[in-house]
C-alpha cells in the first residue's frame, strides 16, 4: 500500500494507516482523516474495501458531531466493493439509519410518535440480525449497544434497552474495546440518572469519561463532560456547572462539533441536557 500525498510515494503498513485515519477521526480531525484515506492507493480489490469501510467510519462521525451529510456517499462506495451481506458495511447502514429516524423535520425527537412504524421495525430486526451474526464479541457487542439505542430512543422501552446495554458493556470489557465499554456505560449511567441514582450515574459518567479520553475520543469525551455538568447542576453547583459546561462549548466551537456546541449553549441558557428526553446521551 502506498501514500500519494505528493510526488514521493511511501509504503505504509495498511493497518497502521487506517488506525492512524481512526485516531485522527476521534481527534475531530475528520476531513485530515478522510483525505488520508482518499490519498491512499491499494492494489488488491480487499484492501480498497478496507479503506472504503474506514471513510464510511469517519463519515459516520463527521456527520453525528458536525452536521455533515458525507455518510451516503461513501456507504455507496464501500458497497461496490463489498459483497451486500458483509458485516462491517451492513452495521454502518444500522447506525446512518438509526441517526437519520431521529431527526425529524431538523429537529431531534425521541420515541415512536412521529415515525413510520415499519421503519422502526426493520431497524431493529436488523439490529437484532446483526447481533446474531457478528463475527466475534466485540462487534457483537457493538450490534448490542445500537440495539439498546434503537430500543431506548425509538421505541421508549427503558428497560429492554438496558439490558442490550449491560450486554454492550460487558463484550467491551472482556473484549477489551475501551469505546464501546464507554457508550454502554455512557447510557447505563443515563438510566441511573433517569431513576434518581446520581452516585451511581456520577461513577459510571467518571468512568466513561476516563475511557474515551484514555481512546483518544475528543468530542465525545466533551459531550461526556456535558453531563457531569448537569449532575453539577442537579447537585447545586452551578458556578461548577457553568464552569465546565462553557469550556464544553469553546472546545466543541473549536474543533467544529456544531451538535455538541448547540447542546453546551443551551445547557449554558439553562436547558436541561436529557430533558428531551435524553437528547444528550444519544451522542457518541
Amino acid at each position: 500500500m502506498t501514500n500519494t500525498t505528493s510526488a514521493l510515494r511511501t509504503s505504509v503498513d495498511l493497518d497502521e494507516l487506517i488506525s492512524a485515519a481512526r485516531e485522527l477521526s476521534f481527534a475531530a480531525r475528520w476531513p485530515r482523516a478522510l483525505g488520508l484515506l482518499d490519498s491512499t492507493a491499494v492494489a488488491e480489490p480487499a484492501d480498497r474495501a478496507r479503506v472504503a469501510l474506514a471513510a464510511v467510519e469517519v463519515a459516520l462521525e463527521s456527520d453525528w458531531f458536525a452536521g455533515t451529510d458525507l455518510t451516503p456517499g461513501r456507504v455507496e462506495t464501500a458497497a461496490g466493493l463489498l459483497p451486500e451481506d458483509d458485516w462491517d458495511l451492513g452495521f454502518a447502514r444500522l447506525r446512518h439509519t438509526y441517526y437519520g429516524l431521529l431527526r425529524i423535520d431538523g429537529t431531534v425527537r425521541f420515541g415512536p410518535d412521529g415515525k413510520d412504524p415499519e421503519a422502526l421495525a426493520a431497524v431493529r430486526r436488523k439490529a437484532y440480525a446483526l447481533r446474531d451474526r457478528a463475527p466475534d464479541e466485540v462487534r457483537g457487542g457493538w450490534a448490542s449497544m445500537y440495539l439498546g439505542l434503537i430500543t431506548d430512543n425509538h421505541f421508549g422501552e427503558g428497560d429492554a434497552a438496558a439490558a442490550h446495554y449491560t450486554a454492550a458493556l460487558e463484550a467491551g470489557e472482556s473484549g477489551a474495546d475501551p469505546l464501546l465499554a464507554r457508550e454502554a456505560l455512557r447510557h447505563l449511567g443515563g438510566h441511573d440518572h433517569d431513576t434518581g441514582d446520581r452516585g451511581r450515574a456520577l461513577e459510571r459518567w467518571r468512568r466513561a469519561t476516563t475511557l474515551g479520553a484514555g481512546a483518544g475520543n475528543v468530542p465525545g469525551t466533551l459531550s461526556q463532560q456535558l453531563l457531569l455538568a448537569m449532575l453539577a447542576r442537579d447537585t447545586g453547583d452551578e458556578p461548577g456547572a457553568r464552569a465546565l459546561a462553557t469550556e464544553v462549548a469553546r472546545w466543541a466551537a473549536a474543533i467544529g462539533a456544531d451538535r455538541l456546541h448547540a447542546q453546551a449553549t443551551g445547557f449554558l441558557a439553562g436547558v436541561d441536557p436529557m430533558g428531551s428526553p435524553k437528547e444528550d446521551e444519544s451522542v457518541g
